[in-house]
């Protein structure tokens, strides 16, 4: 009889956990406004520790939003838009809510026509009934009514956080991993929200850009130079000679395809440009391209243009004695680490 009590017993333990992890985990689901509303949908958002809650009227096509931004400091801003046109940033039409000089918390709308946004007031390109906004607890809330597009249910949203500076002015949002995955799309009808990596797929493109170069400008051309400075003397049939090219045509190859897709993300990030970071590359890339250029060129021992290309070869650093074979892997491996440090600097710190 014991044994039979302590086995319902541990069964209905098993069936309340089972239950209540799911509830718990739901965390919108649970939770209370101090004011009382009632959403029926809602969402926990993927990243910024940020949650969505809604109601949407099919006959006047209107949606109810509450947006809920939690553990963020009264000094930060937070910001939760829909872009009626494309995914990600640019385009997108902005609630925005921060505590002014007063503590007063404070909501307005804000379109963002580009990457410079300061997310000034501004009316969106649809229209918002109402928006307020309060903050308790770590907590920021954007309450908003507007009117959708016409027959149009879903749309992409983007959600964002970032530091109000000591004017009040909105300081710029951090690069880091959960700003750059902050969007996705809701059906407000349906109910379903899709977490999309939107713009942030570039930064597969950004890793592609470091590693290849890293692999040209950092390891084969170094040593397609190193192998000139320490095998010339000691091979035979100037085997060191079409090592050194190999080397360095594969290098300069490589450089290329890392250099467009470096070009193709500086014309795909309008409004950021990290210039440091493209000014040295493209310094590096000309140098380069010089002395590829110099190589296919090279005029033979007799020809009288022979001087002249010597002088090239040393100008750009890459005479066959030691110093300055030397030096240019210096210069090379310099200029190459320069450039990836600074545009890692520029896209993580966030400084131009």
């Amino acid at each position: 009889m014991e044994d039979t009590i302590s086995l319902k017993f541990v069964f209905f333990a098993c069936a309340l956990f089972l239950f209540l992890v799911p509830s718990l985990a739901q965390t919108c689901k649970s939770y209370v406004f101090l004011n009382q509303n009632i959403y029926r949908s809602c969402n926990d958002l993927e990243s910024l520790n940020s949650f969505l809650h809604w109601n949407y009227n099919q006959p006047t096509n209107t949606v109810d939003i509450a947006y809920r931004h939690t553990k963020i400091a009264p000094q930060r801003w937070v910001a939760w838009a829909v872009n009626p046109s494309r995914k990600g940033m640019v385009g997108s039409q902005a609630l925005v809510a921060y505590q002014n000089a007063d503590g007063i918390s404070s909501a307005y709308t804000s379109p963002v026509t580009s990457y410079n946004t300061r997310l000034e007031m501004g009316d969106l390109s649809f229209q918002v009934e109402k928006i307020s906004a309060e903050f308790a607890n770590k907590e920021m809330i954007i309450y908003a009514k507007f009117v959708l597009p016409k027959n149009v249910t879903w749309v992409n949203h983007v959600w964002q956080d970032g530091p109000v500076n000591e004017d009040y002015s909105l300081g710029r949002h951090a690069l880091d991993a959960d700003n750059l995955r902050s969007m996705g799309v809701v059906d407000f009808f349906s109910g379903q929200v899709v977490t999309t990596i939107g713009e942030s797929s570039y930064l597969s493109l950004k890793k592609a850009h470091g590693g290849i170069n890293m692999i040209s400008w950092g390891i084969l051309l170094p040593i397609g130079i190193l192998i000139v400075r320490y095998t010339k003397e000691c091979t035979e049939n100037r085997i060191w000679f079409y090592a050194h090219m190999i080397c360095q045509s594969l290098g300069y190859t490589v450089g290329i395809a890392g250099a467009a897709i470096g070009f193709y993300l500086g014309v795909k990030s309008h409004g950021i440009q990290y210039d440091a970071h493209k000014y040295i590359g493209i310094t590096l890339f000309v140098l380069g391209f010089i002395q590829v250029l110099a190589g296919t060129l090279r005029p033979g021992v007799e020809h009288n243009l022979r001087k002249k290309w010597k002088i090239c070869h040393l100008v750009i650093g890459d005479r066959n004695d030691g110093v300055c074979v030397v030096g240019k892997v210096k210069k090379v491996v310099m200029i190459a680490t320069t450039a990836m440090f600074v545009g890692v600097c520029e896209v993580v710190v966030g400084f131009d």
